[in-house]
């Protein structure tokens, strides 16, 4: 098995297309031609870690966060990202990031969290927009059923909790096939008019290589007529941050008692609040002010994350419970999230989760 095979899969299951523009995913270092031997997950890369790596025999890791984020001009072994960078070269290491393409990844980083929460119906919190494109075909009758299915295996016709979704209608195409040609229907050179079937179903961006795949290998016509549109919609099912509902409400010292378990934190960041209890729960892991105004307007009591500012607390007016976890503690189930798609996909492959504990933050 080859270290692009390993790569492909992730690719595949948390698309890079969901990154953000600033944001550097994917196979950082390494020859994506070479052997995979095994995988070793980790949130962040440091020396340690690679050192791991070596020991274990695994030569790929694969972070949370990218060890290559921004410019890297030269590979001196001047500082921790020059010094990893040019041991994982030497060593024949490739080193592998799912970052914000994780962040937004529907069952990614915050659903974790809110999985070992205990949060029932979680959906995205602030769904992105500009994912979305819709997709207009003409087919006969006859073969709209198979066009349909092809699309729809492909990826497109999700909306929200729902799938297969298309609308049809029907009417009268025309066309004059040219010299060279080998019309489906008609004649050369002849003007013909045929019945056809409008087909319009959506699909996300990252899927469009394969929906279009699709649509050509289902349909008859030499020619397919097709348009693309992007959408301004925001994608649903795609987004950062997520917001669910506790099993059962909790009052504002167990449900912080809650958050200091899972997270194994020894110390909480929260504000005062007017409510007693607890019961709809907003979270990100990682840094999440931005999402402080989704999570008031989202209707929640409560909402966890990490990094906050001293002004950020000010901000909650005190009518929401803002907890800060720490960056790590909100993000380490991330490890289990790659680990499992890795298994889904490769079962005799090796994967390990890294004994390193990479936080930065220490607590006195």
């Amino acid at each position: 098995m080859k270290i692009k095979d390993i790569t492909t899969a992730l690719d595949h299951a948390v698309p890079l297309a969901l990154q953000e523009s600033y944001d550097n995913c994917g196979l950082l270092v390494g020859d994506p031609q070479g052997e995979a031997k095994a995988a070793l997950i980790t949130l962040d890369v440091t020396e340690e870690v690679l050192h791991e790596a070596l020991q274990l025999g695994a030569n790929l890791v694969i972070a949370h966060h990218p060890v290559i984020f921004k410019n890297l001009k030269k590979l001196t072994g001047d500082g921790l990202v020059e010094r990893c960078v040019g041991f994982a070269i030497r060593h024949g290491l490739s080193i592998y990031a799912a970052h914000t393409n994780l962040d937004h990844w529907p069952q990614g980083v915050s659903h974790a969290l809110g999985t070992q929460l205990g949060l029932r119906d979680m959906r995205i919190l602030q769904p992105l927009e500009g994912q979305l494109h819709k997709l207009i075909t003409f087919c006969p009758p006859a073969h709209a059923e198979k066009v349909r299915t092809a699309l729809f295996q492909a990826g497109a016709g999700h909306i929200g909790r729902y799938d297969h979704c298309s609308f049809n209608t029907l009417g009268t195409g025309t066309y004059r096939a040219g010299e060279g040609t080998r019309p489906y229907l008609g004649s050369i050179g002849e003007l013909h008019e045929e019945q056809e079937v409008r087909i319009e179903t959506i699909f996300p961006e990252w899927r469009s290589t394969a929906v279009l795949s699709a649509l050509h290998e289902a349909h008859p016509y030499e020619e397919v007529a097709f348009d693309i549109y992007a959408l301004q919609n925001p994608h649903p099912g795609v987004g950062p941050g997520v917001i669910g509902s506790l099993e059962a409400p909790l009052t504002v010292p167990d449900f912080l008692a809650l958050v200091k378990e899972v997270t194994g934190t020894p110390f909480l960041r929260y504000t005062t609040c007017e409510q007693q209890v607890v019961k709809k729960v907003a979270l990100c892991g990682g840094a999440g002010s931005f999402l402080l105004g989704a999570a008031r307007r989202a209707g929640a009591g409560a909402f966890l994350t990490a990094d906050l500012k001293y002004h950020d607390f000010h901000d909650a007016h005190g009518n929401l419970l803002l907890v800060d976890a720490g960056h790590f503690e909100t993000e380490q189930f991330a490890r289990e999230v790659l680990k499992d798609i890795l298994c889904q996909n490769f079962p005799n492959f090796a994967v390990l989760i890294s004994n390193v504990n990479t936080n930065p933050v220490n607590y006195l």
